[in-house]
């Protein structure tokens, strides 16, 4: 008697636990894939915290020069790669796509530890980067097979959750592992096998790329029917199949007017965006008097603000009109940026930084989950392989001509108005930094315009074409 209400317990709990999950997650599968994201995102920022440390300390002496250098790695291989990446996750089998490449970063970070020179580090980072860029389009394209589509904004919230919000648990675990290597291995066999602070993160991060293998290993994903199509091909339209997969998927970014819209809004964005990153240590210490630090307290308020704006959508998702409320967001990130620069208050800046986080959030998790709407799944890989790279392509290009910007600028206002002008009686201070930062307000600003006006050219195309057929 006691073993079968036992079981009746055991029954009704794992059923408790089933309907707690459907309701949060929509299902048990793609359950298991955000919690396969946690631990790979987890795993993700330990290891890149660790390899930035490791080439700081193989390039001693040169630190900054070894460091962009590990970090441009990182970045490389998405312009020559993530086009190609697209139509293998396409015409491959995404479980296994994610599976090998999982396997794939978890033999690198083994390898890492033992790495003493840049050129080693800098291959290892490249190889790492190619397969993250397998990944992520093969894992992109999979949720929609996973959730219902009613549930996919709930399902790119989470997923941003996974991704962002993992940050303090890998810088968390990075002072742990430093803690450990001094208290617990400081023998001669430890330092054989590399358990010092880095060699722990490494195998730590190796650790969660084998566990998100496994997870991923159990879901229930459809056959891609290229694989078979593939098979009862000559090899010759067999090799030239990839190249129009790749003129199809370009096309189509370009041509579809929501994957057009979120594309071209989201990379102009970043553009703008993205010069706030080396700028932004500038504008706190000149204009608003907080010092390096308060880079620091800036960067807390927008990632509240990008919270914020993941449960905006969370709650209002089945009431809003995701592509209005793209570029609505998108104006308003523009805006508040321009507010943040313009004030020398850092209170007010806080605040207004809080606003734009709360936008991009919204951004985020709303384009995804438009691009999951409007692209079938035959396509999805080339789409989210498009995307990260003018996302790459844009964030690269922002960190580059940003501070040249910002010191032809700061040149030009010390020449024209010694870095001053006066505007109805009110001094305004206009260094280099806030003239730079305004222009980087302006460029988000106008990718707001630039989406209005592609979504606007879509509608007026569907709707000629709705009247030339009802005339036929």
């Amino acid at each position: 008697m006691n073993l079968g209400k036992q079981d009746n317990k055991n029954r009704r709990l794992h059923l408790h636990i089933t309907n707690v999950t459907e309701k949060a997650f929509d299902s048990p599968s793609f359950f298991r894939l955000w919690i396969a994201q946690v631990i790979s995102a987890t795993g993700d920022w330990l290891g890149l915290l660790a390899i930035s440390i490791l080439a700081i300390r193989v390039g001693s002496g040169n630190e900054g020069a070894a460091l962009s250098l590990v970090l441009g790695a990182r970045i490389a291989p998405g312009f020559f790669f993530g086009p190609l990446a697209g139509v293998f996750v396409d015409r491959w089998n995404r479980k296994r796509v994610m599976v090998f490449c999982d396997i794939g970063r978890a033999m690198v970070m083994i390898v890492l530890p033992f790495i003493n020179n840049l050129i080693g580090l800098f291959i290892a980072s490249l190889i790492l980067e190619a397969l993250t860029m397998l990944w992520s389009p093969a894992k992109e394209a999979s949720v929609p097979n996973l959730v219902s589509e009613k549930f996919l904004t709930s399902a790119n919230s989470l997923s941003l959750v996974a991704a962002y919000g993992t940050f303090p648990l890998g810088a968390g675990l990075m002072a742990l592992f430093g803690r450990l290597s001094t208290a617990l291995f400081d023998s001669s066999w430890a330092d054989n096998i590399r358990l010092d602070d880095m060699g722990l993160a490494f195998y730590a991060n190796a650790v969660s790329f084998l566990i998100t293998a496994l997870i991923i290993s159990t879901l229930a994903l459809p056959e891609n029917p290229h694989i078979k199509k593939s098979d009862s091909r000559g090899i010759k339209k067999y090799l030239a199949d990839p190249i129009n997969d790749l003129k199809q998927g370009w096309q189509f970014a370009f041509i579809n007017p929501v994957v057009r819209t979120v594309n071209a809004g989201l990379a102009t964005a970043m553009l703008g965006a993205g010069m706030v990153i080396p700028l932004g240590v500038i504008y706190t210490d000149e204009l608003l008097g907080a010092g390096k630090s308060g880079f620091g307290v800036l960067l807390t308020s927008l990632g509240f603000g990008v919270g914020a704006g993941v449960l905006l959508v969370f709650f209002f998702r089945n009431t809003i009109d995701k592509a209005k409320t793209f570029t609505r967001v998108l104006f308003g990130a523009g805006i508040s940026l321009f507010a943040t620069v313009s004030t020398g208050q850092i209170h007010f800046a806080m605040v207004m930084l809080f606003v734009g986080g709360i936008c991009l959030g919204v951004i985020y998790v709303v384009g995804f989950t438009l691009l999951h709407e409007n692209v079938e799944d035959h396509m999805r890989g080339r789409i989210f392989a498009t995307f990260y790279l003018l996302v790459r392509a844009c964030v690269l290009l922002a960190l580059v001509i940003g501070p040249l910007v910002e010191d032809g600028l700061d040149r030009l206002s010390s020449l024209l108005w010694d870095r001053n002008i006066e505007i109805a009686g009110l001094e305004i201070a206009v260094p280099g930094v806030r003239i730079s930062l305004w222009l980087a307000a302006l460029i988000v600003f106008s990718a707001g315009v630039l989406s209005k006006v592609s979504l606007r050219v879509g509608e007026t195309r569907r709707f000629s074409e709705t009247t030339e057929e009802k005339n036929l």
